[in-house]
């Protein structure tokens, strides 16, 4: 039997086109590994036009058309990670066609292309028969609300797909809706990422549609809701209605206009115990008096929360310190992230102390202690809750999603 990369390049012949000399290295590493390995799982494809460890020529649409064809029959390849490319609605039309025909593909990763509204409306629409992909990323796709309407109408028929992330895709009011009313049914997607949409209007309707929908959803359990304007209403609504909600696991809510009044709704929360176990806060304004509230639910209450990210919220000594003494006390808080708030003298010795006695392990914050003429202070480590950031580098093996978060929720949830 050919190799992929015999098989791409012979397709490449028959479509009269030139072989892309990074495809075919890709292909033929990826074959000697699969010949190496007794795994049963199959691989993945990884041609990402960032990639660090060599120059690369970029995919265009006719290098994604030659891919294509090549993998319709194949069983052996179960992933493909394009990610930086210079595929457009063209490209993903075809990608669209192979995911009609091609029965064992289940990651598929188009993060920062050139994809718009028909591309979009090309995958969404081949997933409707699709049976196999179980996570789709589009992220940084600018396929606006006319695209983002064709995915929220495929979440109604796909069965298949557990992850979609849809974040910075100019999605508006309308779809941001009509994923919240078509999440209310779907019981297979697990995480969704809704990030920095195109908002108009200071009303907080789309979080008001999400709050609902939590209510009602039973099975997702991560949900990203970053750069949405959301203030404390929409908290307080997210809050009141995650009391009913027992599968949710991971709340992303970054960079927001959260104050002190959204993170005591919060603690509120924090305080049924519900299942949440991880929670993204950063870059918002809770100061000191949020951080307190939080503080007290995470020493006196909560025992299922292990990670919280705080950056950037113009917290003081107060509401750090208390933060970390917290932390001796509550057990299962086992991540948490605090650069860019005020790191004064007592913050950095009450830090330095929990991360010296072994409480908070250094790869578990994004902080390190160090000493300057008796004087304790922190340093910043690039550690965070990143997986969804399509801007953060890697901390792992190049081009591997999974190495961008330092918690990963799926092994625990």
């Amino acid at each position: 039997m050919d190799s992929v990369a015999e098989r791409y390049a012979a397709v490449c012949v028959e479509l009269r086109l030139p072989a892309n000399p990074y495809i075919l290295q890709v292909l033929q590493e990826s074959h000697k590994q699969s010949s190496q390995s007794s795994s049963k799982d199959g691989n993945i494809i990884k041609l990402t036009g960032n990639n660090r460890l060599m120059t690369v020529q970029r995919l265009s649409d006719n290098d994604v058309l030659a891919l294509s064809k090549t993998l319709t029959d194949n069983v052996s390849v179960t992933g493909l990670d394009l990610r930086y490319n210079n595929i457009t609605d063209e490209g993903a039309g075809h990608l669209g066609s192979l995911l009609q025909e091609n029965g064992v593909l289940q990651y598929l990763n188009l993060m920062g292309n050139d994809i718009e509204a028909s591309g979009a409306e090309a995958i969404a629409k081949a997933l409707h028969c699709n049976a196999t992909l179980m996570k789709l990323q589009m992220t940084a796709n600018k396929m606006g609300n006319k695209g983002a309407m064709h995915f929220a109408a495929m979440l109604q028929i796909n069965s298949s797909l557990e992850e979609l992330d849809v974040g910075d895709c100019d999605l508006d009011t309308q779809s941001l809706i009509a994923f919240a009313i078509v999440l209310n049914n779907n019981r297979n997607i697990c995480v969704i990422n809704l990030s920095r949409p195109l908002l108009y209007s200071q009303q907080e309707e789309t979080t008001v549609h999400m709050a609902h929908m939590l209510k009602v959803n039973q099975h997702l359990k991560e949900l990203h809701l970053g750069k949405h304007e959301m203030k404390d209403f929409g908290v307080e609504r997210l809050s009141e209605t995650l009391s009913f909600n027992g599968t949710l696991r991971y709340l992303d809510l970054h960079c927001n206009s959260i104050t002190r009044d959204g993170a005591k709704c919060l603690s509120e929360l924090l305080k049924q115990n519900t299942p949440l176990e991880i929670l993204d806060l950063s870059s918002n304004r809770i100061e000191d008096d949020g951080a307190i509230y939080l503080s007290e639910a995470i020493a006196l209450y909560n025992t299922n929360l292990k990670a919280l990210s705080i950056p950037g919220n113009n917290i003081g000594t107060q509401g750090l310190v208390s933060l970390a003494k917290a932390m001796r006390v509550n057990s299962t808080l086992s991540h948490i992230y605090i650069w860019g708030n005020k790191l004064e003298e007592p913050t950095c010795v009450a830090f330095c102390s929990i991360i010296e006695s072994g409480r908070l392990p250094q790869e578990n914050t994004d902080v390190a202690p160090y000493r300057v003429e008796g004087r304790t202070h922190l340093s910043e480590l690039f550690h965070g809750l990143r997986r969804h950031y399509y801007w953060t580098p890697t901390y792992g093996t190049d081009g591997d999603p999974a190495c961008n978060s330092v918690l990963v929720l799926r092994d625990t949830a």
